[in-house]
């Protein structure tokens, strides 16, 4: 099995604090961390599930609950390297907006203005979803003109948003930041230690069981004429790609932004099936159902995010293909005994 970025480039190979470290990014960024050599702090709730199980594999220097985390930076004031900030409400269908506030917004406030003082690079995920529809298009202009044209669909998306616009703003007025500080906008993001997501896994996860029982793939059907059953159109990025991005950031303290994490590249759900079946040497048979009332009219037919801002900052890494990524989300994980990393 493959861990990214396993050779290192960091000079100081201290202590990093990586938030939502037990959930599914999170987790694979502390698996690179712990590959390199550094020593990882991770901060998230564990509750009575299985997401210790995402971290089981890792030699960690503290696992932090949250209502700790004040604690645990004023005791390490002046060791941390960096803080990874992943932890967050990550459910498009979440209502209980107060908490959302809460946790996507206030919570990054926060640790953005710990950094800031103390000259702590800051990289944080942002999200997808803060394009809404799609209308004003992908491109990753993080100026206050920019972000102002887009329009959220959900209350996950809008806390996101709100967050980069208080960046932008931050930044126009030349106040205090963090001496080096990165927003990521993930895109579909697939691969190991998804699994305790539920619904919210990827559509890879959820279709894999399918496929290994030889039985039909079940896809939504198109309410859009524009787009077939099945062709709906999403830029579905290995998660492996996301950490050799976060990976890259911390090797390069001089680059900051809000920058689009995605391949570049918008591929169809039938794609992507076709790609999960393949990987098992299985025929391909599809049924699709009708999209949920409930979010039908907030469904995003389109998504694929513009890299060139990325790529012009030095980021120079081929990104890796679908059928690539799914093969090997499956054949070293999901088709194992031992699917975690």
């Amino acid at each position: 099995m493959n861990t990214p970025s396993q050779s290192s480039d960091l000079s100081n190979k201290g202590l990093y604090l990586v938030t939502g470290a037990a959930g599914f990014i999170g987790s694979n960024i502390a698996a690179a961390l712990d590959a390199r050599g550094a020593r990882v702090a991770i901060c998230d709730r564990l509750r009575d599930g299985l997401k210790w199980r995402n971290i089981s594999k890792r030699e960690l220097s503290s696992i932090i609950h949250p209502d700790d985390l004040d604690d645990y930076l004023k005791a390490h004031e002046g060791a941390i390297e960096a803080v990874i900030h992943m932890g967050a409400i990550s459910s498009t269908t979440e209502t209980n907006v107060d908490l959302i506030v809460e946790t996507n917004y206030q919570l990054t406030l926060s640790l953005w203005n710990w950094c800031a003082h103390r000259s702590v690079p800051f990289i944080y995920a942002s999200s997808a979803a803060t394009y809404g529809d799609g209308a004003h298009g992908f491109d990753d202009d993080q100026s206050l003109e920019g972000l102002a044209g887009l329009k959220p669909l959900n209350a996950y998306g809008w806390s996101k948003h709100l967050f980069d616009r208080r960046v932008a703003r931050t930044v126009a007025r030349g106040d205090h930041t963090p001496p080096q500080w990165v927003g990521l906008k993930f895109f579909n993001v697939y691969g190991p230690n998804e699994y305790h997501k539920g619904s919210m896994q990827s559509v890879v996860s959820q279709l894999y069981p399918r496929a290994v029982e030889g039985a039909k793939a079940k896809l939504f059907k198109s309410h859009n004429p524009d787009y077939e059953d099945g062709g709906q159109l999403r830029d579905f990025i290995w998660v492996d790609d996301c950490v050799d991005i976060i990976m890259w950031c911390l090797d390069n303290r001089s680059v900051s932004g809000i920058f689009n994490c995605g391949t570049g590249q918008a591929r169809s759900f039938a794609d992507l099936a076709r790609a999960v079946y393949a990987a098992l040497d299985k025929d391909i048979e599809f049924e699709f159902l009708p999209t949920p009332e409930n979010i039908r009219d907030k469904y995003q037919y389109f998504t694929q995010a513009s890299m060139d801002r990325f790529r012009q900052v030095g980021y120079d890494k081929p990104m890796t293909s679908l059928e690539d990524g799914v093969r090997q989300y499956i054949c070293d994980y999901l088709h194992t005994d031992d699917p975690y990393r």
